[in-house]
């Protein structure tokens, strides 16, 4: 929903008197700010427009997001999470792939792949924003994707002395190579080239040789 399409406050339904649970509050927010973002973008995005289709004041949002940049990111974050889980395939071949392709879809279809790309070039000169980049973002996105590594590791599927950490790095980060340095495009077949040259291996076949 834009902003266009949001209703006016006249519309909204009476909230009653007496201050909201903090957690509606902040519901009202992130449901706002993600569809800023996946609708249109980073640029538009300011603390007005959030303030008024929100009905959050701008005083309690300065006061839990110190910068635009922050509040995009926390918002984000809560837009795209359930989109980017893993599913529930017992094989991680089959989770991986389901995950990584739903990541490229997100990052190349929608403008969430401008968002996430603007917002790490503008953290570069930005240590609070790097900073809340790591925190609210990556980190997560880290820990979400290393705890479903650990479970394949514990089933028996990944070497018990691999590095989930390192596998991290070789999937989602070739994906933010090619967002970052376009020279080649992300595409399904990348995708499942990825998770197969990671699962299977580099090194010729022992028949090949």
């Amino acid at each position: 929903m834009t902003e266009r399409q949001t209703p006016d406050a006249g519309d909204r339904p009476a909230r009653g008197r007496g201050r909201r649970p903090v957690d509606e509050v902040r519901a009202d927010v992130f449901r706002v700010v993600g569809e800023l973002l996946l609708n249109e973008g980073i640029a538009d995005l300011t603390f007005e427009r959030v303030a008024r289709l929100s009905g959050v004041s701008k005083t309690t949002l300065y006061k839990w997001w110190p910068s635009k940049g922050a509040l995009a990111l926390d918002g984000y974050f809560h837009a795209v999470e359930e989109s980017l889980t893993f599913n529930d395939a017992s094989d991680i071949r089959s989770a991986l792939t389901a995950q990584l392709r739903a990541f490229t879809h997100l990052m190349t279809r929608t403008p969430a792949g401008r968002v996430v790309t603007e917002l790490i070039g503008q953290s570069q000169a930005d240590p609070e924003l790097a900073a809340a980049f790591r925190t609210l973002y990556s980190s997560e996105r880290r820990r979400l994707a290393a705890e479903r590594l650990e479970r394949a590791k514990k089933d028996g599927q990944i070497r018990a002395d691999v590095d989930v950490q390192v596998l991290v790095d070789q999937l989602w980060g070739a994906v933010y190579h090619r967002m970052l340095v376009p020279d080649e495009p992300v595409t399904d077949d990348f995708v499942v080239a990825l998770v197969s040259n990671l699962i299977d291996g580099i090194a010729p076949r022992r028949a090949d040789v």
